[in-house]
């Protein structure tokens, strides 16, 4: 009877225990898609280099070969908002990396992958899961300053991650400790790759990256994210960590007037400009050029630089950034003289088709002088672009959302053939300051600005 009794309580204890542990550990239900048949690589194709990703044991295999640059398993689809998770192991000598919202076009670096990267680094310096822009900016969010997730991974075992991107929020976590929290409107929807970084020829060859339980989400996204404890990284009229390094300088601060004034003002125009909300818009007002509040200029001048400028065009707009701007020159009517990386809308606004030279008051060409590439890559009008104008030693380009348009020798004889037929024939030695102001123009449209930054060439 005792006997009986004894197995009875011990059966009754077994069941409340499983009853417990059920209780514990729910069932998932999130509605996962997997990005991964545990089988095949269907749905993923190689870019960049020849490492070799095969698969095995339901996990996919990436491996070293010397001689190549980085390589990438690309998603055959694209995507905006979503949250995906995923299992990796990886060599402890290796670097790597999850590609999200990434790209390859034709006109950037000859195809070259760009775009967010949720790194994998088993090194002692320990970024895993910190967020990296491949081939862009660099480091936008490390890791130095979060022991408790740098702590999170595990050597040369299985690690976790969660990645987050909905709008303009990138989250992760590595093994459910939060990692990285940025906040980043450089790139709204692009392929996910799974990195095998190139190695040095000091480095062993056949080294591995695993990886498994590839899964996705794109719906009802509001409902499964999760809240990080962490304080947002904002990147938004702030210099990354690599531009703080090479000496870039923000050229207006996002808030205030400060470092501008009005192109033929002591003072910054009391009307026709706004900020809002980290935006500094020159407001509609016509059509006409310098007529509301005018044009804007720094209060310092600059001899060789690196400028970017990100800009939003409005349907039919015009507007243009100057530089080596004498605002001494023309102080009647009309904008104040430089060169012009001319901004506008190409399909509504008549200027496009316009100017001494074909296509040369297009956008991001040398306004009236030299046309941009007409493969050029502009956005959609309503979306961001960036401007970026480089000059040194009288050698000038301008690029179009990380693709050069044109470049051109300042000063010199084929230079100055072009000005001598075009409207600033009359302005004698025209663009040929060594130091000059930066200007963004009124031409009475509504055009947006920020992320406005130069980096002085000494």
């Amino acid at each position: 009877m005792k006997k009986t009794l004894f197995y009875s309580k011990v059966f009754l204890v077994a069941i409340v225990s499983v009853l417990f542990s059920c209780k514990e550990t729910p069932t998932d239900t999130t509605p996962w898609q997997p990005l991964f048949d545990g089988e095949t690589l269907n749905g993923w194709h190689q870019l960049g280099g020849t490492a070799v990703y095969t698969v095995r044991d339901q996990s996919i295999v990436g491996t070293t070969v010397h001689n190549t640059p980085n390589s990438f398993l690309t998603s055959d689809k694209m995507y905006g908002d979503f949250i995906l998770e995923l299992d990796y192991k990886v060599d402890s000598t290796m670097n790597s990396g999850i590609q999200i919202r990434s790209n390859s076009i034709p006109t950037y670096r000859d195809g070259r992958v760009h775009g967010y990267q949720v790194e994998i680094d088993p090194s002692k310096r320990a970024w895993s899961a910190g967020i990296y822009d491949e081939s862009r900016r660099g480091w936008l969010n490390t890791m130095e300053n979060n022991p408790e997730a740098q702590k999170a991974f595990n050597q040369n075992d299985w690690n976790h991650y969660r990645i987050e991107a909905i709008g303009d929020t990138l989250k992760t976590w590595i093994n459910d400790v939060p990692a990285s929290y940025l906040i980043d409107d450089k790139t709204a929807s692009g392929f996910i790759c799974l990195q095998v970084h190139g190695i040095h020829a000091d480095k062993k060859e056949g080294t591995e990256i695993v990886w498994k339980n590839i899964k996705i989400l794109t719906d009802n996204l509001s409902e499964y994210s999760k809240k990080s404890s962490l304080e947002p990284i904002i990147t938004k009229n702030q210099l990354t960590i690599d531009e703080k390094k090479k000496g870039w300088k923000l050229l207006w601060d996002g808030k205030t007037t400060n470092g501008w004034r009005g192109a033929k003002l002591e003072e910054f125009p009391e009307s026709g400009w706004q900020i809002e909300d980290g935006v500094l818009s020159v407001l509609a007002s016509g059509g006409a050029e310098s007529t509301a509040g005018g044009d804007i200029v720094t209060t310092e001048q600059f001899g060789d630089f690196e400028l970017t400028v990100d800009f939003k065009l409005t349907p039919g707009a015009n507007s243009g950034i100057k530089y080596y701007v004498d605002t001494n020159i023309n102080k009647g009517a009309g904008s104040s003289i430089g060169l012009e990386y001319q901004i506008l809308d190409d399909a509504l606004h008549p200027d496009a088709k316009l100017g001494n030279h074909d296509g040369s008051r297009t956008v991001s060409s040398l306004y009236d002088l030299i046309q941009a590439d007409v493969n050029k890559p502009i956005h959609p009008i309503g979306e961001w672009n960036t401007a970026y104008i480089i000059s040194k030693n009288n050698h000038v380009e301008h690029w179009l959302n990380g693709t050069k348009v044109l470049e051109y020798e300042r000063k010199s004889d084929d230079y100055k053939k072009l000005v001598s037929e075009s409207k600033y024939a009359k302005w004698p030695n025209f663009g040929e300051l060594d130091k000059g102001e930066i200007l963004l123009q009124d031409h009475g449209d509504l055009v947006s600005f920020k992320n406005v930054k130069i980096r002085p060439i000494n």
